[in-house]
């Protein structure tokens, strides 16, 4: 694997997620878990999920997977006619898919939060808001043609920058028109806050064509349906659609049952999962991002050792870099939570409602991250079905976990974060296990050995970090104490769990230093 491609994805994703999150600290200052920003985040829910449908998810890894396999059999001007082919019928499709959602927001929406209807005003801004976000998807997936080009092509760090692009723009463009529809942050603001993500979503897209240009890709509208690329686009897209939204649809859920529950549920939900997203994004989604044309090339050459090898390290990477993480949020949650959100309207309470679903996210962590890299793979060996079915299992045992857990047992936002870690958990299983009948057996020595060496890193890290919270108590004083306690608490983990990784010589934290050398 390029250590060189992975390490830049990881840099650029990570500055991503941290601009994303400085976005949510300052909606949740601004606005505080209140009426507002349930709206803004529930609008925002609906194209977010026809992300992963259209663009990033399982877009990407269609194109990716036939894009690789033209570059490798056919040449580039048979792949840049394909990407031509894929934008073109894209662009149509999704600028109807953009106008019928804009058109029938009200029912949508209506249909999705039923339970904002109780609070006065909050399911008309809603729909408002619904309306304004809306071409967010097209500009989104037509970036992720332009990122699976460039992924395809070797260039890594600009597409995964692309991402952090977005947040930039979105955050400066946000900020100055929320002010200037309202300098005091009130209702009003929530408007320029929503076009701020919807030019946020446009310069993402625009920021990669140049470097596409750049290396011979020529965009030109074109829509040739018995091209045999864009047959297998399509056929792949169908599936992986499916397979790639399932986290999606499965918040789509959790929203649904959450609109139910007591005012600012939806925001903290939201603000725990931001965090999940972090080590989810930097780690897994770096990974897989990297994994996916190796994997295509591999399985194009019918090298299925090579292929099996290559998806080894991408999983043990993956755990290595994620297990430590959920640990460390599920121990430290409280003071993660009041040192990053609890400013402004955003009230000790609320901290304490979102360290409770961060800590049941927390639990399928490891989950998320490692479906970021093994369902992908399923496309590589033109078996798309096997994520697909795993997927709908999964939204169905959902639907049914929240509705036990919501409303017989009453655990309200604890059970919503508790099923979907349930749900995320039983579908990594269930890919492992095809993985396991398709690709080649996991019980490879050097991967059960690393396995073994880092759960017994990270039983050593939590020891240290429960014992650390007997001294630091960073929640018992002023502001700045909380922040230090808490960084202090995060150092101390970091530092004892890569050192003893150190110790047990795991080679993950050798690539991982690596990475920074050559970087």
């Amino acid at each position: 694997m390029s250590t060189h491609g992975t390490s830049r994805v990881m840099v650029a994703i990570g500055a991503s997620r941290i601009l994303g999150l400085v976005r949510e600290i300052l909606l949740n200052t601004f606005l505080g878990a209140g009426r507002e920003l349930d709206a803004l985040i529930a609008a925002f829910r609906i194209p977010n999920l026809l992300r992963d449908l259209f663009a990033e998810g399982a877009l990407s890894t269609a194109f990716v997977t036939t894009f690789s396999q033209k570059l490798a059999k056919e040449g580039k001007e048979s792949a840049f006619r394909l990407a031509s082919n894929v934008n073109t019928l894209l662009f149509v499709v999704l600028f109807l898919i953009v106008a019928a959602g804009i058109i029938f927001a009200d029912p949508l929406v209506r249909l999705l939060n039923p339970g904002f209807a109780v609070v006065p005003g909050k399911i008309e801004l809603t729909i408002e808001l619904t309306r304004i976000l809306f071409p967010f998807i097209l500009f989104l997936s037509s970036a992720a043609v332009y990122m699976g080009l460039l992924n395809s092509l070797h260039h890594f760090g600009l597409p995964a920058a692309a991402s952090a692009v977005f947040n930039f723009v979105s955050i400066g463009v946000g900020v100055l028109l929320a002010w200037l529809l309202d300098p005091t942050f009130g209702q009003r603001s929530v408007y320029g806050f929503a076009i701020g993500v919807l030019v946020g979503g446009l310069a993402q897209w625009l920021v990669m064509i140049p470097r596409a240009i750049s290396l011979g890709y020529r965009p030109r509208w074109l829509i040739v349906w018995n091209d045999p690329g864009l047959k297998q686009v399509l056929r792949l897209l169908g599936p992986a659609s499916v397979g790639a939204a399932a986290v999606q649809v499965n918040v789509m859920i959790n929203g649904f049952f959450a609109s139910y529950l007591e005012n600012g549920s939806v925001t903290c939900l939201n603000n725990a999962f931001r965090l999940i997203q972090l080590p989810i994004g930097l780690f897994g989604v770096a990974v897989a991002t990297v994994t996916l044309p190796h994997l295509a090339r591999h399985a194009a050459l019918n090298d299925t050792i090579a292929l099996r090898d290559r998806l080894l390290v991408g999983l043990r990477q993956t755990i290595f870099l994620t297990l430590p993480a959920a640990i460390g949020l599920f121990l430290l949650a409280e003071p993660i939570i009041a040192s990053i959100y609890q400013y402004g309207r955003f009230t000790s309470g609320s901290t304490a409602l979102t360290a409770l679903a961060l800590r049941g996210y927390s639990l399928g962590l490891v989950s998320y991250a490692c479906m970021k890299v093994v369902a992908p793979a399923f496309s590589a060996i033109d078996r798309p079905g096997i994520p697909l079915r795993v997927s709908l299992l999964g939204i169905f045992l959902n639907l049914t976990l929240n509705y036990l857990l919501i409303r017989v047992y009453n655990l309200g936002i604890l059970g919503l974060t508790l099923t979907t870690a349930s749900v995320a958990t039983l579908n990594i299983i269930q890919l492992a296990w095809a993985s396991h009948r398709y690709v080649g057996s996991f019980r490879e020595p050097e991967f059960l050995r690393a396995l073994g060496k880092i759960l017994l890193s990270c039983l050593i890290l939590a020891g240290v970090l429960l014992l650390g919270m007997v001294f630091i108590h960073p929640l018992s004083g002023p502001l700045l104490v909380r922040i230090a306690g808490t960084l202090a608490l995060v150092t101390l983990g970091i530092a004892t769990y890569f050192l003893t990784a150190r110790w047990l010589k795991l080679p993950d934290l050798a690539l991982l230093l690596r990475k920074g050398s050559r970087d």
